[in-house]
Parts: structure tokens; C-alpha cells; sequence
């Protein structure tokens, strides 16, 4: 198992009421999966997401990534994890405004140390892969959002990470876009790459080959009724 998530709380305080956002959810996910996690707004997947990707820890419960256990690690080890084993990819796209396509994609290439040349022949392949090869010298301000989140999944896969995290990846796209990306995601996870994803939209849950369902904290294999 590559994500292995077991009894995983998380409460808020705020002053003196504890606020339960995760309720002793489990989560497995096999190495090569395709899984979406469904809920509405407000049902702790962010939250989830969060943990998953080793920005947020759980107020209890175990999480092994890739076998190892990231709640006993320092916080320079969990940012190593996160750097070597994690792509993420957002609704918003998170480029930097005044980088090129290909300097925004070779950003966790700078965190890890590679170097520049190096970088930069790496970082073109990953648009290649994207089919934004064209696009390379481009600004955000230059691009479609299709294009936008194909640099960012560039950018999540520039450094072969063992997970692909997507947070409503099509949320912010036109239909013909969404399809686009789908389809990228579709092909990444032929070629053996890890994805969970976040989303409320349906149609795309569709594409994962396992739906996970969320509701006020609680994780579930099956739909609620009426929900």
C-alpha cells in the first residue's frame, strides 16, 4: 500500500469548543490506484487532502505514506516527503505570474537541489508530456486555464513523485478543458502513476476506478442515500 491511513481524527479548537472535522476515518490506497473522493462543501475532504498531502497532521490516528510513518518524522523530513513522493495539483492553478511556463514547472526541481541545466531538460520534457511543448516561453497571463492546469500537472510530475494529489482539478475550467485534463489524468495512471482526487462533480469521479464518498467527516465506500 502506497497511502495507508488508519483511525484518523482531526478536531479544531476555537477558544474553548473543539470543532470534529475527521471522524476515525480509514483510507487505503494501493500503489497505481485511481481513487476520488467525493463530498460536499464542508464535509472534511480539504481537510483529508491535507493530511494526505503532509501539510496538516491528524489530531490522531496512523499514516504510513510509501510504508513509512510521516506523524514520527521532523518537520524538515515531512517537507522531504512531501518534495520526493507528493505532486499537487489545485482548482487555482498556484502558478507564480512572472515565471514562464517552464520555470514554474521546474520550481520543485530549484527545492530539490537539481541542477540548472539539469532542470531545464526535465522540465521541458514534463510540458512535452503535457503537450505544451510550444507553450514553454509563455506567461500564465498567456495561457488558457486548460493550459494553466497542464503546467501545473507538469509541474506536480517534474519530479516523479509516487502520488499525484488533485484538488477539484477541473473546477475552474471550461467543459472541453475538463476533458482535456481528464484524459492527461487517465493517461498518467495508465502509465502507473498514483492519483487521488478530490472533487464533487460526478462526471469526474467517473474517471477514478474507485469512489470513496465523505460526509461530515466520515469516510464511506458507499453513497449515502439523498445525498
Amino acid at each position: 500500500m502506497i497511502l495507508e491511513l488508519d483511525h484518523i481524527y482531526k478536531d479544531y479548537v476555537t477558544g474553548k469548543m473543539v470543532v470534529p472535522v475527521l471522524k476515525d476515518v480509514c483510507l487505503h490506497v494501493a500503489e497505481g490506484e485511481y481513487v476520488a473522493i467525493m463530498g460536499p462543501s464542508g464535509s472534511g475532504k480539504s481537510t483529508l487532502m491535507n493530511i494526505i498531502g503532509c501539510l496538516d497532521e491528524p489530531t490522531k490516528g496512523t499514516f504510513l505514506l510509501n510504508g513509512k510513518n510521516v506523524l514520527g518524522l521532523k518537520d524538515n523530513e515531512v517537507a522531504d516527503e512531501r518534495l520526493h513522493n507528493i505532486g499537487f495539483v489545485f482548482q487555482t492553478f498556484q502558478l507564480l505570474a512572472k515565471q514562464t511556463a517552464l520555470e514554474n514547472v521546474a520550481l520543485p526541481l530549484v527545492y530539490a537541489g537539481i541542477s540548472k541545466k539539469e532542470r531545464k531538460k526535465r522540465a521541458a520534457q514534463a510540458l512535452e508530456n503535457v503537450g505544451l511543448g510550444d507553450r514553454m516561453d509563455f506567461l500564465p497571463t498567456q495561457l488558457s486555464g486548460g493550459q494553466k492546469q497542464r503546467v501545473a500537472i507538469a509541474r506536480a510530475m517534474v519530479n516523479n513523485p509516487k502520488i499525484l494529489l488533485a484538488d477539484e482539478p477541473t473546477g475552474a475550467l471550461d467543459s472541453k478543458s475538463s476533458l482535456q485534463v481528464m484524459e492527461l489524468f487517465q493517461k498518467l495512471n495508465d502509465d502507473g502513476v498514483t492519483i487521488v482526487m478530490i472533487t464533487h462533480d460526478s462526471d469526474v469521479a467517473k474517471y477514478a476506478k474507485r469512489t470513496v464518498y465523505i460526509f461530515d467527516g466520515e469516510l464511506s465506500e458507499e453513497k449515502q442515500s439523498g445525498k
